[in-house]
């Protein structure tokens, strides 16, 4: 997927001005920006559910509008923020319905399927609720059964806003590690928004900062995520600590900065 001259508005306020970006197999990237900066706007954009504000944004250099909804959808899941379940499905048929892309003329879903479903919430840690009522979960057990279901639809891109939300520290390294772990063995593309910068971190190839007011910064973590740029865009100074391998990111106290 590929941008080229993006701009994002709210009303009159500018998001992004002219985001001309590129996201390649294999990459993981990490969406960064302060309340109100335009994260989720982005990711719904280049989704398909929000119409542009000026240039374009295109999957395998074809414009997303030009795409038929089924094929786009073997191309690219989304995970939203937040959630609400009017109905008592089972956790399971919830997981199944991402599968819907493939059955073209089929009624039913198939045993290949079925496979998908259960081999995604197995990732996920989630099988054991598998025939539950999707009502009866806890949040951060609800947020593990979307993640499935944005892992069967088995699309080579993953748009994640904020997929460790309401997930224990556990689960919160177990899917990091895995999104990185697809990207590195399965070339699938990540583009995720994270306020955790030493999750992030972590696993991320590569970040987009949201400055808020149409900037923006992109490029590979090493370039991109320093203190004085992600102080700037956070709106609040961060201190970057080395441990052995590791980079740790600080908010450093108001009465030290």
């Amino acid at each position: 997927m590929k941008t080229r001259a993006l701009t994002l508005k709210m009303g009159e306020r500018l998001l992004v001005d002219k985001l001309d970006w590129q996201i390649q197999p294999g990459e993981c990237w990490c969406v960064i920006g302060r309340n109100g900066a335009g994260k989720s706007t982005l990711l719904r954009t280049l989704v398909g559910l929000r119409d542009v504000d000026g240039g374009v944004v295109q999957m395998h250099d074809k414009p997303i509008a030009d795409w038929p909804l089924e094929a786009l959808a073997r191309e690219r899941a989304f995970l939203p923020q937040g959630r609400s379940d009017a109905f008592g499905y089972r956790v399971i048929e919830t997981v199944l319905a991402a599968r819907h892309p493939y059955h073209d003329a089929a009624y039913w879903e198939s045993d290949e399927d079925h496979v998908a479903a259960l081999a995604a919430l197995q990732l996920m840690d989630a099988t054991d609720f598998a025939e539950r009522d999707i009502r009866s979960l806890s949040g951060g057990e609800r947020q593990r059964v979307a993640i499935a279901a944005t892992l069967a639809q088995d699309a080579p891109l993953l748009l994640l806003d904020e997929p460790t939300s309401a997930l224990d520290l556990a689960h919160q390294v177990s899917v990091m590690t895995l999104l990185a772990k697809l990207c590195k063995e399965q070339d699938k593309a990540v583009v995720m928004v994270s306020h955790d910068l030493n999750l992030a971190h972590r696993v991320a190839t590569h970040a987009l900062l949201l400055m808020g007011d149409g900037r923006w910064h992109a490029g590979p973590v090493a370039e991109v995520m320093q203190a004085s740029l992600l102080g700037e865009c956070l709106g609040h100074p961060i201190e970057v600590l080395r441990h052995g391998e590791r980079t740790i990111y600080l908010a450093v106290e108001e009465n030290s900065a």
